[in-house]
């Protein structure tokens, strides 16, 4: 099959809204590589994990911001803005999906509750290679500098290379000056949850309502975990597959006595 002179369709997403600066750094980017499309929310979703809407109506409004991208900004969540693309906005698949760049970290567990994540996940299950990035700060004025040398390198890579069938990656970048990242280390996600706390608090009409606040607490050791190598000053990467069946529990599971 003769390759195609095409450059590479890009699709930019991510979970704190368009206007972001983790996002407009990875657009910065993604712009070397490709044709870059941005469908992204509107308003900040994060930690809205995989969620859809199904009750609601979803709008979109096209957004004139980079010279030669084109940009939607969405009112539904990540895995929404990657949905709507796919099937409404773009006039072909793309060859690679992008999520982010994140304000703060999306490493162990909080791959789970992550909206980042997700739209990743989702262009997994869409056979799309892809990949979500986070950095370490959640400050809105977070310096991206050393994130998208990280993201150059990684795109380049995943260009090159694809990323294997029914995975995306998950890129986790510490907080600190670029001089002082150690290198990249692909890793297993870290056993690690969030101790969640529920402060009460009181609205002006005197009713109770809760904040949820809480610390994630590692029960790894292991070397070879996303939260060891971020405490490192190691990039840590993640195959992260949407499969969630415990297949070394279907042994066990058959060895059960059904009586039904």
């Amino acid at each position: 099959m003769e390759k195609s002179n095409e450059r590479p369709l890009i699709l930019v997403t991510n979970d704190d809204g368009i206007t972001a600066g983790g996002i407009r750094s990875l657009i910065e980017v993604a712009k070397e590589f490709g044709d870059v499309w941005v469908v992204a929310p509107d308003s900040p979703q994060s930690a809205m994990g995989h969620a859809i809407t199904v009750h609601n109506i979803l709008r979109l409004h096209e957004v004139k911001d980079v010279e030669g991208v084109n940009e939607f900004s969405c009112t539904g969540t990540p895995v929404d803005c990657v949905k709507l693309a796919i099937y409404r906005v773009l006039k072909r698949r793309p060859d690679l999906l992008l999520s982010g760049i994140n304000h703060g970290a999306n490493n162990s567990i909080n791959v789970l509750y992550s909206g980042t994540m997700s739209a990743a996940v989702e262009g997994a299950v869409e056979g799309i290679p892809s990949i979500g990035f986070s950095l370490l700060d959640h400050s809105a004025a977070a310096d991206f500098t050393a994130s998208k040398k990280i993201a150059r390198a990684v795109i380049k890579n995943a260009l090159a290379n694809g990323i294997p069938e029914d995975t995306c990656l998950n890129v986790n970048i510490p907080n600190v000056p670029y001089e002082e990242i150690k290198g990249v280390r692909v890793c297993r996600q870290a056993k690690a949850f969030w101790e969640d706390s529920f402060q009460p608090r009181k609205d002006p009409a005197g009713r109770i309502y809760y904040w949820i606040t809480g610390n994630l607490v590692n029960h790894d050791s292991g070397e070879d975990t996303d939260v060891w190598a971020l405490e490192n000053n190691f990039v840590s990467v993640v195959p992260v597959q949407y499969d969630l069946t415990a297949h070394r529990a279907l042994k066990e599971l058959n060895d059960w006595k059904y009586e039904i």
